[in-house]
């Protein structure tokens, strides 16, 4: 409908008239925005978000850099980015000497059933310390033609797999059919979507998938699920490998790697890290992943999207072949529902088979990155795109082509056997599930030694317990030889771990309108731009006594999870006690920025999306803290060189997380929120742990192996910082604070500056106290000021 003159210039009128009404800051245009500006402000965020990922197809030609002048040469040339594919999978420990165990009842003496083309045996191999693949081995009893990891979904068994056990039809059993054409066949268990081994039965049990309940422990750490399935796949195929170079007979045979759903998506990662795997089948996994991010959050990898789509990474596999089979995807709707004696906190996410148009299209993209002939692939789908059976005979004679191997992939009549008669695979998945939680929790366990290895004693090596003596403990440190290190560390955590937008901040271009008229002090309501759609909103409380040409300190007082910045200033609430007009009636000028964290829906989802393309909500929060420190300073009555931040709970963890990477603020309290992180995110012995809550959006890719708030008030140092501690805030017991801030004050005293630091404990709970943490803000911002 198009609008006529005359009713654009009546709205402009009205407008205007509107504006005409609104008392504003000096200098600034009205604000005349109506309705719920939180909700407002988080819809701009997810929408900027989404146009990153939309642009990250485009973008991603930037990291590669092919050779395409012969095999060799392309494996050079994409050498970095498999090296990078790896580190954000986490593929980085070195795996164990693997030697292949078989074992089962004595009944069985070891192998437990088959048909006349093979037998079957029950396996274990090492993949780290504590750690095991664990599965079935499929030995033909002909010639080997081939060596196969055959990897089934994550919840079908490699009974299933095999044809032991009921579930699925027989076109499907893909293990057997190869095992049946001589080929020997491996089948891992992956971990499953039940949640039977979930929690901790001394604190919590949860409805967690066993995936999600792993990859939240794993993410923090550095690592992921998928990643360390990938490595349970390799640890396979180092067997296979040494056993092929030490038996003449089957030396010239070539490994592959093929899998189904989960299996699936395994399989291609797999083959795109190794290139000894010559050949590779992904069925019921592959499609565009603009919307990753609606998948369940296992499926979680850190900015997979900047540089690897599914065409990406089968350029990874190339020139060596891949199949991908276009059969129906596993569906899963969400988590499981929680029993009645389990807690809800599981993580939103589902699957479902993609249109036949989608899955073409990411297959044809290949073309658009590599030449033809370049690489054997095929698409094998049914009649006018329907989806195939996982397993066809179609895929798996592709397959086989790919080892240098003709085959009709025929399959016998004879059902095979289970000999097996107590064998229970609940047992196997729950034994699988808790050997990867002991690893990542002894990760956790040893993860303030991983952190000073990478970080304090690689600045300061004569830090080492095994250099110290008793004379460096006199030495003080000048705080100048360790602030320029820190600027690499600095974005080191900005960049890698919370993600960073490097765009350039717009004008500010302030809108304001005056919401409250106290006797000692003025509140404006204040938004200013931050770039495409995005805005970030505040409240600004001037004290009425500013006298001509004065500039003041500026305390911005954060709120937490929830919360608005009204909640700082009016309606005395518990957690916050106004501290933010307290700290207006005595004179400092106050700022109260909205976070984007009140709506749960909204924030999960937009670190939910910015981790795809290597950001997260505080990608955008830092961004907008950066425009409020430019706007601040620039005011006439604001003094810029005293800005300080002053936040309880979540904004507890954004004075640790924002004025370490902003110089602007000269000074941070951290309130109801200082940690020992990696322990509050991923342990799995504790209430107070996230593992038992629904704030799955708290890890942060490796960041427990990096940054802890020890580490990131390092990055702080030397501006004052402060931690206010309530006894009885159940965010944490106090010793784990105070162990983590010990750390703090030791830092600071290395340079003589131990009075720039400080924690109160008072006897409350998470709640601002107002006491320690005023004082500490009067000494340290010189208000009242020592002049007057």
């Amino acid at each position: 409908m198009k609008l006529t003159t005359s009713f654009v210039a009546l709205l402009a009128l009205e407008v205007w008239a509107i504006g005409q009404d609104i008392v504003t800051l000096p200098g600034t245009q009205p604000l005349t925005w109506t309705g719920d500006l939180s909700a407002k402000m988080h819809e701009a965020a997810l929408r900027d978000m989404d146009q990153r990922i939309a642009d990250a197809p485009a973008e991603r030609t930037k990291f590669w850099h092919r050779d395409l002048s012969s095999p060799e040469a392309y494996e050079r040339s994409i050498e970095a980015n498999r090296e990078h594919f790896k580190q954000v999978l986490g593929v980085v420990d070195a795996r164990l000497p693997v030697t292949m165990e078989r074992f089962d009842s004595e009944e069985t003496r070891f192998s437990i059933g088959g048909v006349n083309r093979f037998e079957v045996w029950r396996i274990r191999w090492p993949v780290f310390a504590g750690v095991s693949g664990e599965g079935l081995l499929l030995k033909p009893f002909g010639k080997v033609r081939g060596l196969v990891v055959a990897l089934p979904d994550a919840d079908q068994t490699p009974e299933q797999f095999v044809g032991f056990a009921p579930g699925l039809p027989e076109d499907s059993q893909m293990a057997r059919r190869l095992a049946e054409n001589n080929f020997e066949v491996i089948v891992p268990t992956l971990i499953d979507r039940s949640d039977a081994g979930s929690g901790n039965s001394a604190v919590a049990m949860t409805n967690q998938p066993h995936r999600e309940w792993i990859h939240r422990q794993a993410y923090m750490m550095g690592r992921t699920l998928i990643g360390l399935e990938v490595q349970k796949v390799l640890a396979a195929v180092d067997w296979l490998e040494e056993r092929r170079s030490g038996d003449p007979a089957i030396r010239s045979v070539k490994i592959g790697v093929a899998g189904y759903g989960e299996g699936g998506l395994v399989a291609l990662y797999a083959a795109a890290v190794d290139p000894r795997v010559q050949s590779t089948l992904v069925s019921g996994y592959f499609k565009s992943r603009q919307q990753t991010w609606e998948e369940p959050l296992y499926r979680n990898v850190w900015g997979l999207l900047r540089e690897f789509g599914d065409a990406e990474i089968a350029t990874l596999v190339a020139p060596r072949s891949l199949i991908v089979e276009y059969s129906s995807e596993p569906k899963v709707e969400g988590p499981p529902a929680a029993e009645a004696d389990r807690k809800s906190c599981a993580a939103p996410g589902n699957l479902a088979t993609p249109p036949f148009a989608e899955v073409e299209a990411e297959f044809k993209r290949i073309d658009t990155l590599l030449p033809p002939g370049f690489q054997d692939r095929q698409l094998v789908h049914g009649p006018d795109g329907a989806p195939v059976l996982p397993g066809s005979v179609d895929a798996l004679v592709a397959f086989a082509r790919g080892l240098s191997i003709l085959s009709t992939m025929s399959v016998s009549v004879q059902v095979p056997v289970d000999r097996r008669h107590t064998f229970d695979p609940a047992a196997r998945q729950l034994r699988q599930v808790k050997e990867l939680e002991t690893h990542i929790q002894e990760m956790i366990r040893i993860s303030n030694h991983t952190r000073n290895d990478a970080f304090l004693y690689k600045v300061f090596p004569e830090y080492r317990v095994e250099a110290w003596n008793t004379e460096l403990g006199s030495k003080k440190l000048a705080p100048e030889s360790f602030v320029e290190v820190a600027k690499t560390y600095r974005g080191k955590f900005w960049e890698d771990i919370l993600g960073k937008i490097d765009d350039p901040l717009p004008a500010p271009n302030p809108r304001t309108r005056k919401i409250y008229d106290e006797p000692k002090w003025t509140g404006y309501e204040v938004v200013v731009d931050v770039g495409g759609e995005g805005f970030a909103w505040g409240i600004l409380c001037v004290p009425k006594d500013l006298r001509p040409g004065e500039k003041r300190p500026v305390v911005v007082c954060q709120h937490g999870r929830h919360g608005i910045p009204q909640d700082t200033i009016t309606g005395d609430k518990p957690a916050y006690r106004n501290f933010a007009a307290r700290l207006a009636e005595q004179g400092f000028i106050t700022f109260a920025p909205h976070n984007l964290y009140q709506k749960e829906a909204y924030y999960r989802t937009l670190s939910r999306k910015g981790n795809t393309v290597g950001l997260s909500m505080f990608s955008v929060i830092v961004r907008h803290h950066e425009q409020w420190l430019k706007w601040l300073g620039a005011l006439p009555f604001v003094d810029p060189q005293r800005i300080a931040f002053y936040g309880l709970s979540y904004g507890g963890e954004s004075a640790v997380r924002i004025p370490p990477l902003l110089d602007g603020y000269c000074l941070s309290i951290c309130s109801g929120d200082f940690n020992d992180w990696p322990r509050k995110v991923a342990s799995t012995d504790d209430r107070h742990s996230f593992m038992f809550t629904d704030e799955w959006e708290m890890p942060y890719f490796n960041m427990g192996n990096t940054f802890s708030y020890a580490e990131l008030t390092y990055l702080m140092f030397p501006r004052p910082f402060m931690v206010e501690r309530g006894h009885h805030d159940q965010v944490a017991p106090d010793e784990w604070v105070a162990s983590e801030y010990a750390k703090t004050r030791w830092f600071y005293d290395q340079f003589g500056l131990g009075d720039r630091t400080a924690i109160e404990f008072f006897d409350g709970g998470h709640t601002i106290n107002g006491q320690g943490t005023f004082e500490f803000l009067r000494r340290h911002l010189n208000w009242p000021e020592l002049a007057k």
